[in-house]
Parts: C-alpha cells; sequence; structure tokens
C-alpha cells in the first residue's frame, strides 16, 4: 500500500517519471496489473485536469461572448430587418409645382397638356392663359405612405383681364398628392432601384395660406442705433462698403487669415447703416477690449444701387478685437438666436362673425 501511495504521488509531481513506466512494460506487471492501472489511471487524471483547467481559463470568454450575443442582434436578424432609409421629397416637391404650374396654365383644347402629370379624364372651360403661374414653390411636404406624398406649392398668380392684360393674382396654395415609384432617395417606396417615375393622383386642390409665425428673441440685447462713434460700428460700416460697394479693400477690415469674396460687380454704389445691435451687454461701452475679445453684430442697411433706389438689408457680423481696433472674423450664416428661442404664430385678426372665425376663405379657382 505504502509503494502504491508513493507511485501515485510521483505520478503528480513528476510526470516524466510517470512517462518512463508506462514506457517499459514489464511481465510482473502485467500479472499483478496495478502498476499498469495505476498509470492509466494517471494519465487520464492528467487529461481530465487539463481540460478542467481548458474549461476555467476559457470561461470569462465564453461568458462574453455569450453576454455580447444577447446583447447584439443576429446577423440574420440584421440583414432580414435592415434600417430603412430616410425617403427625399425632392422629386415628388419638383414635380408637384410643375403640375400646378400646366394646370394653371391649361384651359379648354389644352387639356392634353395635363397628360404628363395626371392620367384622369379632365374638362375645362375656360381659355388657356386665363391665369399663369409667374413662379412656384414648395412649400411643405408629408409622405403619407411609402412613395405617396402630399405636397403644398404657392403660385404667384397673374389673372387675364378682359382687355387681355395680366393684373397681380396674389399667392395662392394648392395641394398636390404624389405617387412615386423608385428608390427612397427619390421618394419612392424601395431602398434601391434604377426605375423613376411620379404621377398626380388627382387635379390640385386649392388650399388656405399656411399659418404666418414671428421669429423668436434674437441674441443681441445692445441697440446701439446708427450712429457713427462706436469703433465697432465704424469696423462694419467700412466692411460692408467695400464687401457691397466695392469702396476700399476688403483685407483692410478683416482678421489675419480671413477670406471672404467681395459682392462683384458692385451692385451699389453706398452703404449706410441705419440700425447695430450687439451682444456687449452696454451700449455706452465704446472702448476697444484686449486682443481676441470678440463681438456679435446685426447691421441693418440702406444700400443704393447707381440708379438712386435704396434697398435694406442686414448683416449678422462677428468681430475680433486686434491692436486696438475692431476686425470682421466672420460673414455669420444667420443672426445669433437667443436662448430658448421659438418661433411663434401671429395673433389673428379680429373677426366679426362666428363663421369667419372657424373658416379661412381662400381665392376662388376661375
Amino acid at each position: 500500500m505504502f509503494r502504491r501511495r508513493r507511485a501515485v504521488q510521483g505520478d503528480w509531481a513528476e510526470p516524466s517519471v510517470q512517462d518512463e513506466a508506462v514506457g517499459h512494460h514489464t511481465a510482473e506487471d502485467d500479472e499483478t496489473g496495478w502498476q499498469s492501472s495505476v498509470a492509466g489511471m494517471s494519465g487520464m487524471a492528467r487529461l481530465a485536469r487539463f481540460g478542467i483547467w481548458v474549461v476555467i481559463a476559457a470561461g470569462p470568454l465564453l461568458g462574453s461572448a455569450a453576454l455580447l450575443s444577447s446583447a447584439s442582434p443576429s446577423q440574420g436578424a440584421t440583414k432580414t430587418a435592415p434600417q430603412t432609409r430616410q425617403a427625399s421629397d425632392t422629386g415628388p416637391s419638383g414635380f408637384a409645382q410643375l403640375f400646378v404650374a400646366a394646370y394653371l396654365e391649361a384651359g379648354e383644347g389644352t387639356e392634353a397638356n395635363l397628360a404628363p402629370y395626371y392620367a384622369g379624364s379632365v374638362a375645362l372651360t375656360h381659355d388657356p392663359g386665363t391665369r399663369t403661374a409667374t413662379r412656384t414653390a414648395a412649400i411643405g411636404s408629408h409622405e403619407i405612405s411609402p412613395g405617396y406624398w402630399s405636397v403644398t406649392v404657392a403660385a404667384s398668380i397673374a389673372a387675364k383681364t378682359s382687355k387681355d392684360s395680366y393684373r397681380d393674382a396674389g399667392v395662392q396654395y394648392y395641394r398636390v398628392a404624389i405617387q412615386a415609384i423608385g428608390p427612397r432617395s427619390a421618394g419612392g417606396a424601395i431602398d434601391t432601384g434604377a426605375e423613376v417615375g411620379y404621377t398626380a393622383v388627382s387635379l390640385p386642390a386649392q388650399v388656405a395660406a399656411p399659418e404666418a409665425l414671428t421669429p423668436g428673441g434674437l441674441g443681441y440685447g445692445t441697440s446701439r442705433g446708427s450712429g457713427a462713434s462706436d469703433p465697432a460700428t465704424q469696423t462694419a460700416a467700412a466692411f460692408l462698403n467695400a464687401f457691397l460697394a466695392g469702396n476700399g479693400e476688403l483685407d483692410r477690415y478683416t482678421s489675419p487669415g480671413v477670406e471672404l469674396q467681395l459682392v462683384a460687380p458692385a451692385p451699389y454704389t453706398e452703404v449706410k447703416i441705419t440700425d447695430v445691435e450687439d451682444n456687449s451687454g452696454d451700449s455706452a461701452d465704446q472702448k476697444v477690449p484686449a486682443d481676441g475679445s470678440k463681438r456679435q453684430l446685426l447691421v441693418t442697411v440702406d444700400a443704393t444701387d447707381s440708379d438712386g433706389n435704396t434697398f435694406p438689408l442686414a448683416y449678422a457680423l462677428t468681430l475680433q478685437a486686434r491692436a486696438g481696433r475692431w476686425e470682421v472674423s466672420a460673414l455669420d450664416d444667420a443672426p445669433a438666436l437667443g436662448p430658448s428661442s421659438t418661433p411663434s404664430a401671429v395673433p389673428s385678426a379680429p373677426t366679426t362673425s362666428d363663421d369667419s372665425a372657424t373658416s379661412s376663405p381662400s381665392p376662388s379657382v376661375s
């Protein structure tokens, strides 16, 4: 028993010795059977231990793989449920504008001009050219379902008079229902595809003008009027005269490295400031601050052309201080908005009856 115990211990501590015992098999071993059995059991034990260590070592990896597998969608699910692309309204909107223009121009005998846009039967009784769209613009669109659009078109109308002259009939609004085929990028219902087409499902519907809005507050707050004593106002005036009227070099009034192209040929001969708002917080402060300090301006001007006509314009500028003077560092894309600035509806005009309060009259279609 003592020898057997030592042999087993030797197998755990010295694998090379056990390998030698297995390799040198004797007849005595066959008779007794115990030495070969112990050696075989020892080899199996080592194999089992190795397998256990592999499982232990791989445990964290297997756990991470299982976690990622449960947290992420399977590859098959990704293929069967691809992300839907957002549809573009450019095609349907452009088609609706063309349809409205053709519809307004058409008359008795020219109904066929509507065929490229609408396949339904149309019978018109007024003369062609009774109305003409001098300008159209899509001002709203809504995808009712994939490939099916509602587009609102604004049209500036010129109406023919009894003397065959035209009068301005104002802006009128038409809603058009459009079906599209093709990819989502063309307003259609599929992700990919080469064929693109549009058709109106009915004649246009004339609708009321959209609700007017007033803009939210701007992010300036300090009014300096039209006075020319403020150094920032002086820089803005000189810059805009160079920019719009070609009076002086533009780079004299811009920060180093700022590249702006003046309007050429110059459309105006003179630019005069009528109002300045900024974000300085103090209209009395006219000192130029330390280098690098910035100020945002909203500058309103009257620009006069060579014929003496004057037109109001507004420019958002960012100025930066350098060497004791203000320089234009940016011609901003849009005026700065105040915090939490949102547009609001214009208050409705007072009405004289309940009926007028609940309905909006719209120009009639002749």
